[in-house]
């Protein structure tokens, strides 16, 4: 019998930690990974794809580790420089770190999609799991605000993510074609792994592409999350802030009413355990473990409950 196939929907730093996790349990060739492109923006010249990003470097073990994004030992004299010359220096980019961003601006200039530039990157720093861009057309998020609409950069690095949120736009997902790699990662998957990424600003995103959620909608794949939030706090980001100005109870079953009927399971952590009545009277699964994942220990850990919920759902097994 052939392995299970497992495709994961990706933010960044969150996503990034449990898909490594699930990279070092699964045999090769059963995992495959849509990533969020929403966070993407044009900044001095180049294309910056922070969420893609992020997954290569953690896979290619060259992340940093304080930070969860960039890399590791990182310099900083190009920035310095930029800031002599009076410069925007609002969105650090590292010396090596802009290697990626300048060979990829001379990729696409050659004509070669976000795709193949992505897995172009892949193979050169020796990541074997498939990263698919959930699109190669333009899909930007929007933050609606009380002092305006603001770019997705704009609000969440520039800003700090301090302005009150009042709602979202996915600019361009109306139009934008699905990735055909991600939508066949889709169809062929025996379970599918809703990473714990904000689901606003980093799963949405992905969801907001007709083609994707048609996709989903249509398969008879299991659909599990990891919840992003613990006793109501964001393990990392403004997820916790966004449910609370959005007038959503920032909590385990707030998520849970967010995904609605997208969702079969939603893993939550023990100390949201007694939330799993309130979430299952929705038509929800719960499994229960430890979701913080700080050492590898923890990543694998996670991923091998997220396997074993998603094979007993998968089975039928509703317990």
């Amino acid at each position: 019998m052939p392995a299970a196939r497992y495709t994961v929907l990706s933010g960044g730093v969150g996503g990034a930690r449990l898909v490594l996790g699930l990279q070092h349990v699964l045999e090769p060739g059963a995992l495959q990974v849509v990533v969020n492109t929403g966070d993407d923006f044009e900044h001095l010249g180049l294309l910056i794809c922070p969420d893609l990003d992020t997954l290569v470097y953690t896979l290619a073990d060259c992340a940093n580790p304080e930070t969860g994004w960039g890399l590791r030992d990182e310099s900083w004299a190009f920035m310095d420089a930029l800031a002599t010359l009076g410069g925007p220096t609002w969105f650090r980019l590292g010396d090596r770190d802009l290697a990626t961003h300048m060979q990829r601006r001379a990729a696409l200039a050659e004509g070669l999609s976000l795709t193949a530039v992505t897995e172009q990157l892949q193979q050169r720093l020796g990541v074997t799991t498939p990263l698919w861009p959930m699109s190669d057309d333009p899909v930007r998020t929007e933050i609606h605000t009380a002092d305006g609409t603001l770019a997705f950069q704009d609000y969440f690095v520039r800003l700090g993510a301090r302005p009150v949120a009042q709602g979202f736009n996915y600019k361009g997902a109306e139009t934008a074609t699905a990735s055909p790699q991600a939508l066949r990662a889709l169809e062929a998957a025996d379970a599918i792994i809703i990473a714990p990424s904000n689901p606003w600003l980093s799963i949405a995103p992905v969801l907001s592409l007709p083609a994707i959620g048609a996709t989903i909608g249509r398969s008879n794949a299991p659909v599990v999350a990891v919840a992003p939030v613990i006793a109501g706090q964001a393990v990392k980001g403004p997820t916790a802030k966004l449910m609370q100005e959005l007038g959503i109870e920032a909590g385990v079953v707030g998520i849970a009413r967010h995904y609605g009927s997208l969702l079969d399971g939603l893993i939550i952590d023990r100390q949201d355990a007694a939330q799993q009545d309130a979430i299952e009277a929705l038509g929800i699964k719960v499994a229960i473990t430890d979701t913080l994942m700080t050492t590898l220990e923890d990543k694998t850990r996670l991923a091998d409950s997220v396997i074993e919920f998603a094979q007993r759902l998968r089975a039928g097994d509703t317990r």
